[in-house]
């Protein structure tokens, strides 16, 4: 396995976020995993590891602003957070690490940004979008209803404390706004013809949040090569609920992308 260091934190746009770094014996292009909505560093749990691991490759898993032990959010997020995220903070914190042509993995709201970073022009070796949401579908709004009643009616809170420095900040600062009615139109599918680089998009049948629609518009507008990985019995998170498979695919991927053999 890499070397695994532990969380430290960095400066980006004036607030303090956690990165943690996954060291390899070889050079190559790093690997940026992007968590989910309610995702954090911790959240990723081994995943990154294994990935870095089997490709060889080196890995940065951060916390965005108001997740994990990142800054805490200190007002609420606009319908435009994950472009901002793409456009502003992103590019800025690969300058801050050195980081140039890197290969994106992104989990859903992570999935959008990176999208929306390659789809605006940035220069990257590969991406790969598990469960990534390109327009808000009815289902989408059904799954964060639900989401937030399970927040204010189960332990969801203590489970969520146990990974952000606020779990009800980091919780509805995502929740409120997905929910807000300007959020229904929000649509990214005007960047998707500037992902040139190779693309892997990942969707599961009984994912509580999106149907196909999502990746098939991704395959139907991408500038560049796109695969399609479908998924049966595999909801919002492939790479727990279908872990071998979604690792095999992504390292195959990776390799593809880098003209590496992967590791065993």
């Amino acid at each position: 396995m890499p070397e695994t260091h532990p969380s430290e934190f960095i400066d980006v746009r004036g607030r303090s976020l956690e990165i943690r770094r996954i060291a390899a014996a070889a050079e190559g292009p790093t690997l940026v995993f992007l968590h989910e909505g309610l995702g954090s560093v911790s959240q990723w749990r081994d995943f990154p590891d294994r990935i870095a691991a089997a490709t060889g490759l080196p890995a940065i898993v951060y916390a965005r602003y108001g997740h994990g032990q990142s800054s805490v959010l200190q007002q609420a997020h606009g319908v435009d957070f994950m472009h901002r995220e793409a456009l502003e903070t992103l590019p800025e914190l690969l300058r801050v690490l050195g980081i140039r042509r890197p290969l994106l993995i992104g989990h859903s709201d992570g999935a959008s940004i990176a999208l929306i970073y390659a789809g605006s022009g940035h220069d990257l070796q590969g991406l790969v979008a598990m469960a990534p949401h390109v327009f808000v579908e009815d289902i989408s709004i059904a799954g964060i209803v639900a989401a937030k009643q399970a927040f204010e009616t189960t332990d969801l809170p203590q489970k969520l404390a146990r990974h952000h420095r606020d779990a009800a900040r980091t919780f509805y600062g995502w929740n409120d706004v997905w929910l807000a009615p300007a959020f229904r139109s929000w649509n990214i599918e005007s960047f998707l013809p500037g992902v040139k680089c190779p693309l892997l998009a990942i969707q599961g049948y009984t994912d509580e949040y999106g149907t196909m629609a999502q990746v098939d518009a991704i395959a139907r507008q991408a500038g560049g090569p796109a695969t399609l990985l479908k998924l049966e019995d595999c909801g919002h998170s492939p790479q727990r609920d279908q872990a071998q498979i979604v690792s095999a695919a992504i390292v195959e991927f990776v390799a593809r992308c880098t003209g590496r053999e992967s590791q065993k």
